[in-house]
């Protein structure tokens, strides 16, 4: 079993011509929305891959939810480790210009909700393998990795965003 421990988003993308200077508001040409966040698209990933994947993080107790957690409902990913947070679903604001290049302002909402104590939501097994990235609080990343070593679970761990 894989077994991701981290974020879900709802990224919001806005394509443009050109990014923006500070200060300055330009055109949008087409927006769309899709699920996303480092977490979930390690689960995706695994899963489409062919593996048993269960998810353990959080999303808010509002619209976004449901369009954040489509992709890996519909890849059978387990999502019985995913709890729901006051806090908004994890968000993600971003500019695509015409050249590729964009920016990226990550609200993290419901992901910084995610701790230590729902490491037991994960059900960690020897032989499990732990997905983790940095979108969730450093201290639930350091006790995930502590259960998956005694559980006798191999961890990977993405270090982005860097801290």
């Amino acid at each position: 079993m894989i077994i991701v421990v981290g974020s879900i988003n709802l990224d919001l993308i806005a394509n443009v011509d050109r990014l923006p200077e500070p200060g300055e508001t330009v055109r949008g040409s087409s927006f769309a929305t899709a699920p996303g966040g480092k977490g979930a698209n390690q689960a995706l990933a695994a899963a489409r891959a062919g593996a048993q994947v269960r998810m353990v993080g959080a999303v808010g107790k509002d619209s976004f939810a449901a369009d954040a957690l489509a992709l890996l409902k519909a890849g059978n990913v387990d999502l019985s480790g995913v709890g729901q947070s006051f806090a908004s679903t994890g968000t993600a604001l971003i500019l695509v210009g015409a050249d590729g290049e964009n920016v990226i302002a990550v609200v993290p909402g419901a992901n910084d909700s995610v701790v230590p104590g729902d490491v037991a939501k994960a059900y960690l097994k020897k032989g499990d393998v732990v997905l983790l990235q940095h979108e969730i609080p450093l201290q639930t990343v350091e006790a995930t990795l502590d259960a998956a070593r005694a559980a006798g679970a191999v961890s990977v761990l993405n270090t982005a965003p860097f801290r």
